[in-house]
């Protein structure tokens, strides 16, 4: 078996629109081609021994309806299943097993024999991809009688999880926004997760904040500033004093007694701190393991009593628990480590942050307190004897933790919020000792021993004991008070032909209402009419480049087939999607062959529109029409076709409509029509000759008028559009020379060519050139139908080659260009010249008086520039 193509969606895709994340993977299976698991007897029988989780079915909470067939089991193995399903869920299982549980997939048959389409969800991209090329190896090495191991796969799968998944404390913070329709993005190279789009957005990196104060982060870094601190403020905290060398150290214990804590003065979450210290020996091992963290150590008196942490947000107590560090409970019989390996098999531990509990490690600090104590890893602990096994309390390290929250004294529940804001941390986690919280600190002879910036709430969502509290939710509440937005409006844009210039006219529109538009065509990626990038930014993650850009407060996003296929959309739902139609185009690219598989592609934007949203579609176009069955949104339709059967009804249903009659843009609206003005007015229109400008204008207009503009400001903005080389760049670009006229422009199949054919026909002209190239990334039969119009159209035409052959060969593409140029026009006079910008001074050098020059560009700023230059040279 062979994996021909692999590919990683992060958004709305062809796949599915509502999973998300998701591996692609096209498999050839080669001498498996014709086989079913039933004829491999060694699948069904080592399958689920390697992979127990194999036939794991959906938590009951979950979407039934998501998986279409059972999972897979032994039997089914037996009876006989596609190969293709098979490796489907093995990477869903290898992924569960390493404690990520997804269980989405579909295989199906690709177009070429033998050659199947496996698509899984992943929950981190690096483990999806891995266990996906890891299924397609075992299935094909079990098919074959090689032996699998799958032990240390499943090892470095759990290592990718724990360096790549959000922590518990982020996640819960993310699930949360996710569950208000908050969206989020985690900046790349970073652990720092936006939430919301835009102006809106806000930032976390674990529980810090974008209103996390860095002075208060700074001070409860700093143990001794903190305490000085809160001591000042009446706060009980235990006595002590920094020490930064041995000698130090032995005249602090000699001024405190013992027992002792020693603690690095810049450490936090427990790092290199040692409790209970009743020796030399012991204080001097302390002072060593803080040393590791900071230069300087704090050592203070013991204070005797229960670990609780009391966590604060927003000035408010949300949650306390009291935390007991890793132990294990002897029997009389077993060791030390039989214990910790009893305790491990609890289903709730895990590796890492994976489950609600952590597995207990024997590390070398837990080796060393049981030597502290004339025990090993080999010791037989008494009957019913607690063994602690670390001297902090904390959950990542196996210890537990108790929910409290409901006895707090409201004494203790004043003192955690006012400790929060004298440090002054909008998320913030006070460590204290005390013998009971539901007593007042000060009657309990507790204290505060630590403040923590960034704390975790990982034990007080998933507490061993007592009731989960949902402490991301006041942190949603404090970044997004209520009445306040996280998105940004977003209008996206999709079809054959059409949408940069609709994109286009749609920012204009937009931005003439004063909004701070960002918005990403096949030209780059501009924010606020500035151009930030270059280059054809259709894609995904030119789409997220405008959500992330901190100035933007709408967006305007074309959105191509290319990058839907790629990796999907860069965004999970908008507000207005625009559909301008579906044409033969790229076919036969990435595993799209017939123009309904293409439309269904470009359906996945309108299936993502809001509920409330719109959808607006070209109802002169069969397949794009047939784009609302599946829609949840409202739908507007837009034609040029004043008597189309399909807008009647739309229309007379209720429904918004707009369409173009007698000259005039007009939206139908119930049983009234408002005229927005007539097409000619629009330089887009060139004067009403551009009939595929008046359709992208109208649906510009339909769209904005859905969103709520007024129709009086939608037509003010369409007659300041003024399409230029500046900025409409190879779109309709129109140079007026003395002598003749040239146009430069993007039209590159078929349903583009026969508009443009449209408005070339309405254009006067003496004689009418073309400059034009094929491309080797199209079928035959489309490159001979683009070249058959073309032929028609023009009376001489120029011949050159783009610089991006795109597979084929000059000679390919200029014998099957000339063949369909002459199809129609035997007799056309055709000039071959290979390269564009010779082609260019050649017809600018012979143009006739009276001619239209048609400049079919690829290299639009260089095809610009000369013709700007020639300007200038005439001028002169």
């Amino acid at each position: 078996m062979k994996i021909v193509n692999l590919r990683t969606m992060r958004g709305p895709s062809f796949w599915s629109v509502k999973h998300y994340r998701l591996i692609v993977m096209k498999v050839d299976l080669q001498d498996m081609a014709d086989k079913w698991s039933g004829g491999v007897p060694a699948l069904a029988e080592q399958l689920p021994v390697l992979l127990p989780r194999l036939a794991d079915t959906l938590p009951t909470d979950s979407d039934k309806s998501a998986l279409k067939k059972p999972p897979l089991t032994a039997e089914q193995l037996t009876d006989g299943e596609p190969l293709s399903y098979v490796i489907q869920h093995v990477a869903l299982a290898l992924q569960r097993m390493a404690g990520m549980p997804v269980y989405w997939g579909k295989s199906y048959p690709a177009y070429e024999p033998g050659v199947e389409f496996v698509v899984v969800a992943y929950q981190e991209e690096r483990a999806g991809r891995m266990a996906a090329e890891a299924a397609v190896q075992i299935v094909d090495d079990i098919c074959h009688g090689i032996p699998v191991n799958v032990d240390r796969l499943i090892e470095e799968l759990h290592e990718i999880r724990e360096e790549e998944f959000f922590g518990p404390s982020t996640w819960s913070i993310v699930s949360e926004a996710a569950s208000r329709n908050i969206p989020y993005i985690q900046l790349k190279n970073s652990n720092i997760i936006q939430l919301g789009y835009g102006v809106n957005q806000k930032r976390i990196w674990a529980t810090t904040t974008s209103y996390t104060s860095h002075a208060g982060v700074e001070v409860a870094g700093n143990k001794n500033r903190t305490k000085a601190m809160l001591d000042e403020a009446g706060v009980p905290v235990p006595n002590g004093t920094t020490v930064y060398s041995e000698d130090e150290l032995r005249e602090a214990i000699e001024e405190l007694g013992f027992p002792i804590v020693t603690k690095p003065l810049d450490g936090n979450h427990g790092r290199g701190a040692t409790i209970g210290i009743k020796s030399w020996d012991e204080a001097v091992e302390g002072f060593k393991a803080a040393r590791e963290h900071s230069r300087a150590v704090i050592v203070e008196q013991l204070v005797e009593g229960f670990d609780f942490r009391l966590l604060v947000v927003n000035g408010k107590l949300i949650a306390a628990a009291k935390r007991t560090p890793a132990s294990v409970t002897g029997n009389g019989t077993s060791t030390v480590q039989e214990l910790i390996d009893k305790v491990n098999e609890d289903p709730r531990r895990g590796v890492g942050h994976e489950k609600v509990l952590t597995s207990i490690k024997a590390d070398h600090h837990t080796q060393e307190l049981l030597a502290s104590r004339g025990l090993s890893l080999a010791s037989v602990v008494p009957e019913a004897e607690e063994l602690f096994l670390k001297s902090t309390a904390n959950i990542s390290t196996g210890g537990t933790a108790t929910d409290v929250t409901d006895l707090v004294h409201p004494y203790n529940v004043l003192l955690a919020e006012r400790v929060a804001g004298i440090v002054g941390l909008d998320i913030c986690g006070i460590d204290l000792l005390t013998s009971d919280i539901a007593i007042p600190l000060n009657e309990s002879r507790g204290a505060v021993i630590e403040v923590n910036a960034a704390p975790g709430f990982r034990m007080h969502i998933s507490p061993t004991q007592g009731l989960g509290r949902n402490v991301a939710s006041p942190v949603i509440d404090m970044l997004f008070p209520p009445g306040s937005k996280a998105r940004i409006p977003i209008f996206a844009i999709t079809g054959t032909n059409g949408k940069t210039t609709t994109t286009q006219l749609l920012a204009h529109i937009v931005a003439s209402k004063g909004h701070k538009v960002g918005y990403t065509t096949t030209n780059g990626i501009y924010i606020q009419g500035t151009q930030l990038q270059s280059g054809d930014c259709t894609g995904g993650q030119s789409a997220e480049f405008v959500l992330k850009d901190p100035t933007v407060n709408f967006a305007v996003l074309e959105t191509a087939r290319g990058g839907m296929l790629r990796s999907g959309l860069g965004f999970h739902t908008c507000d207005v999607a625009v559909v301008t139609n579906v044409a033969a185009d790229h076919l036969g690219l990435r595993d799209i062959y017939t123009v309904e598989e293409m439309a269904a592609v470009k359906s996945v934007v309108p299936r993502t529109v809001r509920k409330n949203g719109w959808a607006v579609l070209n109802a002169d176009d069969d397949l794009v029409y047939a784009m609302r069955e599946k829609l949840d949104c409202r739908v507007a339709l837009f034609s040029m076709d004043e008597h189309n059967p399909r807008i009647r009804e739309h229309a007379e249903n209720g429904g918004l409509a707009a369409v173009y009659e007698e000259g005039y843009i007009t939206i139908y609206k119930n049983s009234y029509k408002l005229r927005i003005d007539r097409a000619a007015e629009f330089p887009v229109t060139l004067g009403g000759r551009a009939t595929f400008n008046i359709e992208n204008a109208m649906a510009a207009a339909l769209a904005c008028y859905c969103y709520g503009f007024d129709k009086d400001d939608i037509k003010l903005a369409l007659r300041t559009f003024v399409p230029s080389g500046a900025k409409t760049p190879g779109r309709m670009n129109v140079y007026k020379f003395p002598e003749f006229e040239v146009i430069v422009d993007y039209a590159h199949n078929a349903h583009g060519m026969e508009k443009f054919a449209q408005f070339l026909e309405a254009t006067e002209a003496t004689h009418k050139v073309g400059v034009i190239s094929g491309l080797g990334d199209r079928r035959d039969e489309d490159t001979l139908a683009f070249s058959r119009i073309v032929g028609r159209i023009f009376d001489e035409v120029i011949l050159r080659q783009d610089q991006d052959l795109r597979g084929k060969t000059a000679e390919e593409l200029k014998e099957l260009m000339t063949r369909g140029l002459c199809l129609d026009a035997p007799d056309l006079p055709i000039t071959y010249i290979e390269h564009e910008m010779d082609a260019i001074d050649h017809v600018l050098a012979t143009a006739r008086p009276g001619s239209v020059v048609v400049m079919f560009t690829e290299n639009i700023t260089a095809t610009l520039k000369k013709l700007d230059d020639f300007e200038s040279q005439i001028t002169d």
